[in-house]
């Protein structure tokens, strides 16, 4: 709870935290995805180093923290997506179809381009031709690569990077994927760190085209964004806990399932 309560404290203050005006004067596109890849190599190696002092029963038990935690954390966002207070106080739920709509379709598309499968082969080739003997190394990546994309801070922080140069939201991000790296390689093990490719390429590729896809991206299409997003954070829990195998990667195309419905309602 204590990492929730940290997590949840830093993103309604990370304002305070960190001083966005200095961040605004720097004008090359794309610093804020490349110190958020530093923050989660340093972070994944840092905790590798933690994990080859730990015993394996120490690692089950951080294993079990790490999930639900995520657990919760994806729940706090779902909760915050669907309910909204109006006018007489009382709550009222919103985006229902449109979240179940975008998970179906998102996991049809997934499953016939196998996403879950390629990201494990990939996880696989680097382990097999870098790193062999790494223990899970391919798990690390996969839910560490989906933990740290599918957020909103992901897509509104490299909008902005990419409009403006400001990096704040993205240097925010930084921060806390770099201690949740931490955490995950200390139960994972390298292959964390190597989950900084994926975001790179994710990220990078919203910079670059933040121009073309900034006119799309309403505040509400990022609310139902972030709210597809938390229920597969939530999935990824399930994944760490063991309660069922979920092939989360083979849902990731729900992400943009609200994107589309918008481009195509507007046309």
């Amino acid at each position: 709870m204590e990492l929730i309560h940290f997590i949840d404290f830093f993103v309604d203050n990370k304002d305070n935290f960190v001083d966005k005006s200095s961040f605004r004067r720097i004008r090359m596109i794309g610093l804020g995805t490349i110190i958020n890849v530093a923050a989660i190599i340093i972070g994944g190696i840092s905790g590798s180093l933690l994990r080859s002092g730990l015993s394996g029963r120490f690692r089950e038990t951080i294993m079990q923290a790490l999930g639900l935690s995520i657990l919760m954390i994806g729940i706090s966002g779902s909760l915050q997506g669907i309910f909204r207070v109006i006018d007489d106080g009382k709550l009222n739920r919103e985006f229902i179809m449109l979240m179940i709509f975008s998970l179906v379709i998102g996991a049809i598309i997934g499953e016939l381009l196998n996403i879950e499968n390629k990201l494990e082969r990939m996880g696989l080739w680097i382990q097999n031709r870098y790193l062999k003997n790494s223990g899970n190394f391919a798990e690390g990546f996969i839910t560490a690569s989906l933990c740290f994309c599918v957020g909103a801070m992901a897509i509104v922080g490299s909008l902005e990077d990419g409009l403006t140069g400001d990096t704040g939201t993205l240097f925010a991000k930084s921060i806390l994927d770099g201690v949740l790296s931490v955490i995950f390689a200390a139960s994972f093990g390298i292959g964390v760190a190597f989950s900084s490719i994926p975001v790179f390429i994710y990220q990078g590729s919203i910079t670059l085209m933040a121009g073309v896809v900034k006119p799309w991206l309403t505040d509400t299409v990022i609310t139902q964004t972030s709210l597809v997003g938390s229920v597969l954070i939530i999935a990824i829990g399930f994944n760490i806990l063991e309660f069922k195998r979920i092939k989360v990667g083979n849902m990731l195309p729900a992400i943009f399932i609200p994107f589309i419905y918008y481009f195509i309602t507007k046309m």
